[in-house]
């Protein structure tokens, strides 16, 4: 991760969701706000999950893991989740529905292992483990209700389908995040808040 101690458009306290489109800054700007915890109030109880899938289409990367942005900082206990892209990957219906059951199943063998006392929590691509009903959200809220701040960040566009099963899994359960959350900060396609 970078130095860069920039200020955030919120505090690192509660529970904080960055929405948007793809490649307009939501794990830039998770990667900010972990650096800045990190720098202010160390590494200790610090966990990363980063569900983020790689993946090329029309010469453009879909998701993109917090590393990008430089090494995470020494001391935070990461997990990543080794994910499918489902809507981009699957060449059926059935097909992407799949791929979001696996993925859905994988990160609850993650979830299941993590520290039960954690003091802050970051999360890259926070709904790709929920886009399949294997995967309810409540264990990564519930997850994060135990920390004195979580920072998450989700994909939110219809840039990649609305009417699939993934789709609108997904729709439903970034409803959920949204309620939940103390706050939400929604990036435009120029990268600013809206």
């Amino acid at each position: 991760m970078t130095d860069e101690r920039a200020d955030l458009p919120f505090p690192l306290s509660g529970t904080t969701l960055v929405v948007g489109p793809s490649n307009v800054g939501k794990t830039r700007l998770t990667a900010r706000a972990l650096d800045a915890w990190v720098g202010s109030r160390g590494a200790e109880g610090v966990v990363v999950l980063d569900f983020a899938p790689e993946f090329e289409r029309d010469g453009r990367v879909l998701g993109g893991r917090l590393t990008r942005f430089g090494p995470l900082p020494e001391g935070v206990r990461a997990s990543v989740l080794d994910t499918h892209a489902p809507r981009a990957e699957g060449e059926t219906e059935a097909e992407s529905v799949r791929l979001a059951g696996e993925n859905a199943d994988r990160a609850r063998a993650i979830v299941d292992n993590l520290p039960d006392r954690p003091r802050a929590v970051f999360v890259n691509d926070a709904t790709i483990p929920f886009q399949h009903e294997r995967g309810p959200p409540e264990w990564l809220t519930d997850y994060c209700d135990r920390t004195e701040a979580a920072v998450l960040n989700a994909f939110e566009s219809d840039e990649l389908g609305t009417d699939d099963p993934v789709s609108r899994h997904e729709r439903e359960v970034l409803g959920t995040l949204r309620a939940w959350a103390d706050r939400v900060v929604r990036l435009d396609d120029d990268g600013g808040e809206g």
